[in-house]
């Protein structure tokens, strides 16, 4: 038997009632492609959640156990698990459109020489509170792993992600800078639609442990491209602070009548805090 020519992988952690939506939009009869393609779900949870959960409604996944290390890590240990020519990355919360990957597919029939692939990502639903968020892509441009797909071959020139970064947090962007630096073919498919429901947004000052995510994240990152520190000034997270609170913090006490102000207050205040240290400490 011929291998897939996509290899879907999506990382997971604890999150079966999203998975369960993300999976039915990736079955066999929700996809318009006749192109053979394998699903694997990579699981973080060391109990093997995901699959006691959902295996007998999707007998077509491949479970994946995950070696509890982070997003980055979970991606590139369900990577190695895959057979497919091409590996396309999705989130566990996102919601692939019926022809998401048959765009991919007619992406990489009409540009031979392409080694990446991003698709489009666009929120669904209503915005309820300041602490929601939803990521937009819509021209391209951010190299985001909820909707992407990779040539195996590039995948492993770059040495997949780096599992250094232990949380759903600047991995993406250290990706992205690689694929860059490597100067690899890229191509923005825009009807490779992936739809992401608003959600409760992480709090980068809080990892539920005592500690931060952002700031590891971002000094981790900075060792490894310090030519990027110039963008990571305290004028940046001044002005993030700032423009934050008058462009979408005031508004939304009236649009969200209050909800999620808190959240918002404590995110300008992390803000002020990064402005007021260096970036790398």
């Amino acid at each position: 038997m011929n291998p897939p020519l996509l290899s879907v992988v999506v990382p997971t952690y604890r999150r079966p009632d999203l998975l369960e939506l993300c999976l039915a939009k990736l079955a066999p009869e929700a996809q318009t492609t006749d192109v053979p393609y394998e699903v694997i779900v990579s699981d973080d949870d060391a109990t093997g959640s995901a699959q006691a959960a959902l295996g007998e409604r999707f007998p077509w996944v491949q479970w994946n156990q995950g070696p509890s290390k982070g997003p980055a890590a979970n991606r590139n240990s369900g990577s190695a698990r895959a057979q497919g020519e091409w590996l396309v990355f999705t989130d566990d919360d996102c919601l692939p459109e019926p022809g998401w990957l048959a765009a991919f597919h007619d992406a990489i029939l009409a540009n031979q020489s392409a080694q990446v692939l991003e698709g489009k990502t666009l929120p669904i639903g209503e915005r309820r509170s300041l602490a929601e968020a939803a990521p937009v892509n819509a021209e391209g441009g951010f190299l985001w792993s909820c909707n992407l797909a990779i040539h195996r071959s590039a995948f492993d020139q770059l040495g997949g992600f780096d599992e250094g970064f232990r949380h759903a947090c600047m991995e993406d962007v250290d990706f992205a800078d690689r694929i860059r630096a490597a100067r690899l073919e890229i191509v923005f498919v825009e009807k490779a639609l992936i739809l992401h429901p608003w959600r409760t947004a992480k709090k980068p000052w809080d990892d539920g442990k005592g500690g931060e995510i952002y700031a590891p994240a971002l000094k981790h990152y900075l060792e490894k491209h310090p030519q990027k520190a110039s963008e990571h000034n305290p004028g940046r997270y001044l002005r993030d602070a700032t423009r934050g609170f008058v462009r979408e913090t005031l508004p939304g006490l009236f649009r969200y009548g209050g909800r999620g102000l808190g959240y918002a207050l404590e995110l300008h205040l992390y803000q002020l805090k990064l402005a007021l240290r260096k970036p790398t400490s």
